[in-house]
């Protein structure tokens, strides 16, 4: 039977058993009320409802609620059409106007759009007036669905034939606002629009309310004038249809609030068209002086406006002080160099002025620009005289936060020397300063009742990413609880199943840790044991294996169908895997101690339990653990022995392999098409471990954990994949392997690439975890982390700065070729400058100088020594170099940054390449 045939008969079936009471079987008004409810015939309904009394109403109301609830997960054509007319004769049989709101506004009607449907307005306006009103304000009151908000039109129709109030409410807001941009073929403007619409004197003031309003009210609909709201609330306001002065205090209120770019954008927009007169903002200027601290676009118009009222004395001199209090903190050049230049102004104007004009300038000595530094300097210097000495104590306390490059000259301008710390002196030594190396957490004591691990189920599946910690202690915590008492176990989960029932794997979607809820289901015995023989057996296809899971997300399917076999079969005390902190590893001694229990109930460990384990388990054991894992007996314990004995897996060595555009790699690869066509990178290659080493007894780790080391080398296919949403390396990856994050670093290296010169966002996040990690830190890891450092975002970028840190404090980082590695990403463009120095500079301004400057050295070479035009930032990475080489003492030339100095010109690569050559040269 077809589904439309199935939803038909079920449909037919339902209002079959409907109840109809004895009172009104014979009325032919209601059979025929009903039969045009069950046949879907929408125009009929409001004459048919029309033709009942309220008792029939009343009692048809009762037959129509029972087919409701029939209907509810019925989605036929027949199905649909008879819930368009249950939706409309529902409404016409309510007498109370709560109760028809609450029925129009249901889910099950709104969703399907049949509130738009002609015959709603036609049954509305023909009950009491009254009743409408009351009705349209219940409705005009309801949230507005994410599908979107098909009331409005009843609502609309009702307050214009009705005249009452119009309602104010966000969703109706919204719904008038988009109408206005609906329209084909030969259409008024926008103003013209406004200006006939009675709704708009109290609903575009409203609009100023609304938060993520931007991208809607943005657009121009044509080139006409008028015809955007920019324009169109200008003009209005400029004919007197709408208040003005209201307009402009309602722009900056909004303004002042805050929100997203495209919000702040067109509001701003809104408040330049108004064009307020330099007198309505001197009024206002309490108002103005707050959006300096705003998005940078609102700042300077804010900065604009004051600096204008400032010279044109609408203002006190005080607001300037405050002005720039806030400005010359602000990290954006632009705005910072404006407002030096506006005080610079005030005190040639004003010599009288002079003394709080270089106090507040000196505001910039801490600005980690040295150009900015430098340039508030000057203004101090060139107004000192005027200021007189009252000042000098204050600056010379200010002064103490300049660069040292500047030491020099503001201890002549102050007259007592500045930043006696001894930094400047290469003799005195430098001391580092890095954050203590972080220590991995312990895990935590196992899961202790069927109770506590509801809620911990709960929390793992209420996360967008889970945890890897709290995935690892549930599903140690399921395995337990169901050895201990399964029954009571699947009593006290059955309310989490009801919330998160377990539905299977989307195909399109990887395995990943909310699948923990095959196991639960197993637990409940839902799923049929058979299937985890079959796979054990290597028969029939894994509901968590789709065709895009990952070789992390097979590892995790595999682990996840031993686990829902063992709850229902052998039911093991705990499992192996369970890591011991919050890396993902193993304590030795643990592992040793968990087998060994294993051996005494003889029990045999699953076998991607055990692989799981192994990869994990800490290789620096002492030698009690050693002689402990030597005792044990069984075949996995043998096994687990000769792993810690021999070191587990050899680590791979990275080889070094480089893309351009056109030309393949010395292995062969090429990139060919659309964007990677034109893609240069550094990347890696790593053989790969192959079957892997044996037990004692022939063992081998399972295919499914050997796939998570595989060979790896760029290629065409992995540089497309890096933009598909499916693959994105999570945490819980990480924590597979906690000892192998080189291995780890070279197979995600697309992945940070893609941060650095695709703009992929989050590509970083992932960075400190590996840092944090085990085993090797080599060229892979390296790589990552530069690719990290040149980051489109500042998250990523952040999250790569504290990489880097944990690596210098662990003792881990090599220096010199992750400078090596920036010089060639930066020649071949996958890095810019300037994001590059954006990142170095907040490392340094930590205190790790010494760090910075082990990086930069070596990068020098590479980033001064291309052809063609100096990329854009190339003077910020010099400026910091000089920097980092001035505090630490370094000494010593380098060719390309002495051939840079001697260039000819003034540009700020040759000005900051003299300044490190002098520093460099001591």
């Amino acid at each position: 039977m077809s589904a439309a045939a199935g939803g038909s008969e079920a449909v037919r079936g339902a209002t079959a058993v409907a109840p109809i009471p004895e009172a009104v079987r014979g009325e032919a008004a209601v059979e025929d009320l009903l039969a045009a409810v069950r046949g879907g015939r929408m125009p009929q309904i409001p004459a048919l409802v029309a033709a009942l009394d309220q008792a029939q109403r009343r009692d048809c109301l009762l037959a129509l609620k029972a087919l409701r609830k029939e209907l509810r997960d019925e989605w036929s054509k027949e199905a649909l059409a008879t819930r368009g007319a249950l939706l409309l004769a529902g409404a016409g049989c309510h007498a109370g106007p709560a109760g028809a709101a609450t029925w129009l506004g249901a889910r099950d009607f709104t969703s399907l759009g049949w509130a738009r449907h002609p015959a709603v307005g036609q049954l509305v306006a023909a009950q009491p007036v009254e009743w409408q009103i009351e009705v349209a304000t219940r409705l005009a009151a309801r949230p507005a669905p994410s599908w979107g908000w098909a009331l409005y039109p009843v609502i609309e129709a009702v307050v214009r034939r009705t005249g009452c109030a119009v309602p104010q409410s966000e969703p109706f807001v919204r719904e008038w606002m988009e109408r206005q941009r609906r329209g084909s073929g030969a259409r008024p403007t926008l103003v013209e629009l406004l200006r006939a619409d009675a709704f708009t004197a109290v609903l575009l003031p409203r609009v100023f309310e609304l938060a993520d309003i931007g991208g809607a009210v943005s657009l121009r609909f044509s080139p006409r004038p008028g015809d955007a709201f920019t324009e169109a609330i200008a003009e209005l306001a400029a004919a007197g249809d709408l208040d003005r002065a209201d307009l402009i205090d309602r722009c900056l209120a909004r303004l002042l609030r805050g929100g997203k770019p495209a919000d702040q954008r067109f509001f701003l927009d809104v408040l330049r068209a108004l064009a307020p007169t330099p007198q309505e903002y001197a009024a206002r200027v309490r108002d103005v002086l707050p959006l300096l601290d705003g998005l940078s676009v609102v700042a300077g118009h804010a900065q604009e406006v004051l600096a204008g009222l400032d010279e044109a004395g609408l203002i006190e001199p005080e607001v300037l002080v405050e002005s720039s209090a806030v400005v010359l903190f602000r990290a954006e050049k632009k705005l910072v160099r404006a407002q030096l230049g506006w005080l610079e102004r005030a005190a040639r104007r004003e010599p009288g002025r002079s003394g709080p004009v270089v106090l507040a300038a000196a505001e910039a000595f801490g600005h980690p620009d040295q150009a900015v530094q430098e340039r508030a300097l000057n203004v101090v210097a060139r107004h000192l005289r005027a200021a007189g000495e009252a000042v000098l104590p204050e600056l010379r306390l200010a002064a103490e936060v300049l660069n040292p490059a500047h030491h020099r000259r503001a201890g002549e301008l102050f007259g007592a020397p500045v930043g006696g710390d001894g930094d400047d002196d290469p003799d005195t030594g430098w001391n580092e300063l890095l954050p203590p190396a972080p220590q991995p957490l312990p895990l935590g004591p196992p899961i202790a009742s069927a109770a506590e691990l509801a809620q911990e189920l709960s929390a793992l599946l209420a996360a967008d990413e889970p945890e890897p910690t709290v995935f690892e202690r549930v599903l140690d915590g399921l395995v337990r609880q169901a050895h201990q008492d399964r029954a009571a176990l699947a009593e006290a989960l059955e309310p989490v199943r009801r919330v998160h029932p377990w539905s299977g794997v989307d195909r399109w979607r990887d395995c990943s840790p909310r699948d923990v809820l095959y196991v639960v289901a197993a637990v409940a015995g839902e799923t049929p044991p058979h299937r985890f023989w079959d796979f054990l057996g290597g028969k029939g296809r894994s509901p968590l294996r789709g065709q895009n899971n990952t070789a992390q997300g097979t590892a995790l399917a595999a682990r996840l169908e031993e686990a829902a076999w063992q709850v229902t079969a052998n039911r093991p005390p705990y499992l192996l895997a369970t890591p011991t902190d919050t890396t993902g590893a193993i304590d030795p001694g643990t592992l040793v101690e968990r087998l060994a229990g294993y051996q005494t109930a003889g029990i045999t460990p699953g076998r991607a339990d055990l692989c799981a384990a192994l990869l994990r388990v800490g290789l620096r054991a002492d030698a009690g653990v050693l002689r402990a894992a030597e005792a044990l007996t069984s075949p996995s314990g043998r096994w687990a022995a000769q792993w810690l004995r021999t070191g587990g897996l050899p680590d791979q060595p990275s080889e070094r392999v480089l893309f351009a555009p056109g030309r393949g790699s010395k292995h062969g690869h090429q990139y060919a098409d659309r964007w990677w066509e034109d893609v240069r990178r550094v990347a890696v290659a790593q053989p790969g471990i192959g079957a892997g080493p044996k037990g004692p007894d022939g063992e081998r780790l399972a295919p499914e954990f050997r796939a998570l080391l595989d060979g790896t080398e760029p290629s065409v296919a992995r540089a497309r994949k890096v933009g598909d949403w499916t693959w994105r390396p999570t945490a819980h990856w990480a924590a597979m392997l906690p000892w192998h994050r080189e291995e780890l670093a070279a197979r995600w290296l697309d992945h940070f690439a893609a941060g650095a010169d695709r703009d992929e966002r989050g590509a970083g996040r992932l960075l400190p975890a590996l840092a944090e990690a085990g085993g090797p830190a080599g060229l892979a890891l390296h790589l990552a982390l530069a690719y990290g450092l040149g980051a489109r975002h500042t998250e990523d970028r952040t999250a790569a700065v504290d990489a880097l840190l944990v690596l210098a404090a662990r003792g881990e980082l090599d220096g010199a070729q992750l400078g090596r590695e920036l010089g060639a990403l930066v020649d071949c463009g996958a890095v810019k400058p300037n994001r590059l120095a954006a990142a170095l500079t907040l490392a340094a301004g930590t205190g790790a100088y010494g760090t910075v400057w082990s990086v930069l050295g070596p990068a020098l070479p590479a980033l001064l020594g291309g052809e063609g035009t100096p990329a854009r930032g190339l003077g910020d990475l010099l400026a910091l170099a000089a920097d980092c080489a001035r505090r630490t003492g370094a000494r010593g030339p380098v060719a390309e940054v002495t051939a840079a100095a001697e260039q000819g010109g003034s540009s700020r690569l040759v000005k900051e390449a003299r300044a490190l050559r002098d520093v460099l040269a001591g």
